[in-house]
C-alpha cells in the first residue's frame, strides 16, 4: 500500500509523498519535490517552476505539469458507468473521491475500478468508506491518503493507521444507525490484547443490498448486525445455523471465500448476561430481532414469556414462530423480569415506555447500554435487579470474535472498554 501523507495543519512533510494542499499551507515546502500540490482554487502562482511532482486542480489540467483531475462529491456515490465517465481524462491520474452511504454505493466504486484503465485513485469518504483506504490495492489505486496531525477529509485514517492496516483482517457492524455503536472500540481492543492484525468498521447502510458482493469484493471476514437488519438477512446468506433460523435473526456474518454464513450470538450474550440464571415469567418489550431471540433464550431455559410491541404484525409472527404470548398489559407487577428491546431510551427524547414504570417490581434487563435511561434509574430507585446491556454485548460479541478468528477473547478486557 503506497500512501500520501495529506496535512491538517501546516507542519515539517513527513518522508516520502505528501500532498500539499494550498489552503494548508502558505507556501510550497523546499522538501516537497516528488509530491502533489493540490490548488484548492488558489493561483497557479504558487507552483515552483522546477516542480517536478503533480499537481491537482480539480478538472483543469495546467499546461507544462504532470496533473491529477480531481473529483470530489460530499453527497453521495454516482453508479459505475458514472465513476468510469468522470475517470476519464488525459491527465496522468485521475482522482474520484465520493461519499458512501451504502453497500451499494461500495460496489460501484469497485466495480469502476476493475474497468478504469487509466492511473486513478478512488477514495469512499465517511465512515462506511473507510474500508476503501485500506483495500487500496484492491482498488488498483496508485496510493492513498493518510492523514498527518489532523483529518482533511471524513473517514479518513492517519498515516500510521493505514501502515499497522496493510493487508489485515476486517471486520465490522453495519445497521442504520450505527454511530452510537461501542463494538468497534470493544473488538478493536480484544484484537489488540491477542495480538490481531486488523480493523472493526462501521458500515452504516439503510438496506442490505449488496453486502455479499462488497464482503467478497474488499475482503471483509465478517460483520455484526444491528437493527433494522438483522431480520433482513437470510436472502443474502449462503448458509444459517439453526439458532439463527428458530430465532429469525442473524446478527452476526462470516466470510469464507466468498461464502457468506449466518448466526445468531444474541442468544449467547442474553445468557452472559444473565448470568445464565433465567427468571420463571418475563414481559419482553419489542418485536425486532433482539425481542426474538430474548424470547427464544428465555423459553428455552424454561422461562414463560410474554411480549408487548406496538407493531401488530412482527408481534404476531413472533410470538407465532416462538410460542410466546401477546399481552397488552400496562401494570408489571406480576412479572419477574421486564426485558426492553426497543430503541426507547436511546435518547431522552423517546422515554416514553409502553408500560408503567412504578409498577415495576422485578429485574430490569434494558438492551440499551451506551446511556442510563429513564427505565434503568426507575428500576434502581426502587431497588430492582439491573441486568446490564453492556454485558450481553460483551457475550455477543466474544461469540462473535471465535467465530471469525477462532480464538477465545478476554471478555474483561473488552468490559473494561465499555
Amino acid at each position: 500500500m503506497k500512501i500520501c501523507s495529506t496535512y491538517g495543519k501546516e507542519q515539517k512533510l513527513e518522508p516520502g509523498m505528501n500532498e500539499i494542499r494550498m489552503d494548508v499551507f502558505s507556501e510550497v515546502p523546499k522538501t516537497a519535490e516528488g509530491s502533489i500540490i493540490t490548488l484548492c482554487g488558489n493561483d497557479p502562482s504558487v507552483i515552483p517552476k522546477d516542480f517536478k511532482g503533480f499537481i491537482d486542480n480539480g478538472s483543469e489540467p495546467i499546461e507544462g505539469y504532470r496533473c491529477i483531475k480531481s473529483v470530489h462529491n460530499f453527497e453521495s456515490t454516482p453508479s459505475r458507468s458514472e465513476i468510469i465517465q468522470e475517470m476519464a481524462g488525459t491527465q496522468e491520474i485521475s482522482k474520484g473521491a465520493y461519499m458512501v452511504n451504502s453497500f451499494r454505493d461500495l460496489h460501484s466504486i469497485y466495480a469502476a475500478s476493475q474497468e478504469i484503465r487509466n492511473k486513478h485513485v478512488l477514495i469512499g469518504m465517511g465512515d462506511t468508506g473507510t474500508v476503501t483506504r485500506i483495500r487500496s490495492d484492491i482498488l488498483n489505486n496508485e496510493f492513498t491518503f493518510g492523514y498527518v496531525g489532523a483529518p482533511t477529509a471524513p473517514g479518513q485514517l492517519s498515516k500510521e493507521e493505514l501502515e499497522s492496516l496493510d493487508n489485515c483482517h476486517i471486520v465490522g457492524i453495519t445497521g442504520n444507525p450505527v454511530g452510537q455503536s461501542k463494538s468497534p472500540e470493544m473488538q478493536t481492543a480484544a484484537m489488540k490484547a491477542l495480538g490481531i492484525k486488523g480493523a472493526y468498521l462501521r458500515f452504516n447502510s439503510p438496506n442490505l443490498d449488496l453486502i455479499e458482493d462488497v464482503m467478497t469484493e474488499y475482503r471483509i471476514l465478517g460483520m455484526n448486525v444491528t437493527s433494522p437488519h438483522k431480520r433482513n438477512l437470510f436472502g443474502h446468506l449462503d448458509d444459517f445455523t439453526e439458532t439463527a433460523m428458530s430465532t429469525g435473526s442473524v446478527n452476526t456474518v462470516l466470510n469464507v471465500r466468498g461464502w457468506i454464513s449466518g448466526y445468531n450470538t444474541d442468544v449467547a450474550g442474553i445468557e452472559y448476561a444473565l448470568g445464565y440464571q433465567f427468571p420463571e415469567n418475563a414481559l419482553i418489550l419489542g418485536s425486532g430481532g433482539a425481542a426474538r431471540s430474548a424470547a427464544y433464550c428465555l423459553k428455552e431455559n424454561g422461562c414463560h414469556v410474554s411480549v408487548k410491541a406496538r407493531n401488530r404484525n412482527t408481534l404476531d409472527a413472533l410470538c407465532r414462530d416462538l410460542g410466546v404470548d401477546p399481552t397488552n398489559v400496562s401494570d408489571v407487577r406480576d412479572y419477574e423480569m421486564i426485558v426492553n428491546c426497543t430503541p426507547i431510551g436511546m435518547t431522552e427524547d423517546n422515554e416514553n415506555y409502553p408500560i408503567e414504570l412504578d409498577t415495576i417490581t422485578g429485574a430490569v434487563f434494558d438492551m440499551v447500554y451506551h446511556r442510563k435511561t429513564l427505565l434503568q434509574q426507575v428500576a434502581e430507585s426502587r431497588g430492582c435487579p439491573l441486568v446490564s446491556g453492556k454485558d450481553m454485548l460483551v457475550g455477543q460479541g466474544a461469540e462473535s470474535f471465535k467465530i471469525w478468528f477462532k480464538m477465545r477473547p478476554d471478555t474483561r478486557i473488552m468490559r473494561a472498554v465499555l
